[in-house]
């Protein structure tokens, strides 16, 4: 797999990516009894991902990934719906405003106007934060923010936009997909002028007392590897109650590889009984 993508490694640096990242993402492997439905919730535009047995007062608020600038809930549906069918309840992807065109904070307020429809017209109850990549630090950004979410489970969340993390450089080599100077071409498209140590944009500077559970699921062969271990430490040095899981030899975005790598479903495995314990 490495020696496939390397040709790609740290090309993509703006939108012309787009339709590339939604033909890789939406490659994932359908589940079993998931049926979707087009919706938009909150004025947002997206799709439900509902299992045949899903509890109808719970429900899991998905932020797809794509370092702000790529990706759609259409193409991520399938991991979303192995996700959803894994913990019992449906989950919403919204399709939140992208950088260049709509730079921070439009994502983490559309994730916001999404979150707080669902409560007040869905006749939703519980509702707990899920997110890879981009969508892991949306995810995480939104849980501080939110109104009583059950927890949030953060699939190697981007947390530090400013890119400190010791991993980008002890990962580089190790690394399938992203360059640092590719990060930064990324993340100057998102936050602009906007400050980068933000926590709306980058939740590792945000005060964490008090947060519901988290779940953080990551590859050891990723530059975004420290941006989950420190958040975590800090999590946990704040009370949190949080787990972090590291991968061996995993690359970012392992998840989208169920049914092919068997780290991928036990990893989705573990997400869904920390969704369904914690609803």
């Amino acid at each position: 797999m490495r020696a496939a993508v390397l040709p790609m490694k740290g090309r993509v640096r703006d939108s012309s990516g787009r339709a590339s990242y939604d033909e890789i993402i939406g490659g994932v492997a359908p589940p079993d009894g998931v049926a979707y439905e087009a919706d938009t919730v909150g004025g947002v535009s997206g799709w439900w991902c509902r299992p045949a047995t899903a509890r109808r007062t719970e429900a899991i608020l998905y932020l797809h990934g794509g370092w702000y600038i790529m990706g759609t809930a259409k193409a991520y549906r399938h991991l979303a719906g192995h996700i959803a069918a894994s913990a019992g309840a449906s989950a919403f992807i919204p399709d939140y405003r992208l950088a260049p065109e709509h730079p921070f904070p439009s994502a983490i307020q559309d994730a916001e106007a999404v979150y707080r429809d669902l409560l007040k017209n869905r006749g939703i109850e519980r509702i707990a934060l899920v997110g890879d990549s981009a969508g892991g630090g949306l995810a995480l950004a939104l849980l501080a923010r939110a109104d009583h979410p059950v927890g949030a489970v953060a699939l190697s969340p981007v947390t530090d936009l400013t890119l400190s993390g010791e991993s980008w450089k002890s990962r580089a080599d190790a690394e399938f997909f992203f360059t640092k100077p590719q990060a930064e071409s990324l993340v100057a498209a998102y936050v602009r002028s906007n400050e980068a140590r933000d926590p709306l944009a980058s939740p590792l500077y945000g005060d964490l007392a008090g947060l519901p559970p988290v779940q953080i699921i990551v590859g050891d062969a990723e530059t975004l590897l420290d941006d989950s271990v420190r958040y975590a430490e800090r999590a946990s040095a704040a009370g949190v109650e949080v787990r972090l899981d590291i991968w061996e030899g995993m690359p970012h975005g392992f998840l989208t590889s169920v049914r092919q790598l068997r780290a991928a479903d036990e990893a989705l495995t573990l997400v869904g009984a920390f969704l369904a314990e914690h609803f």
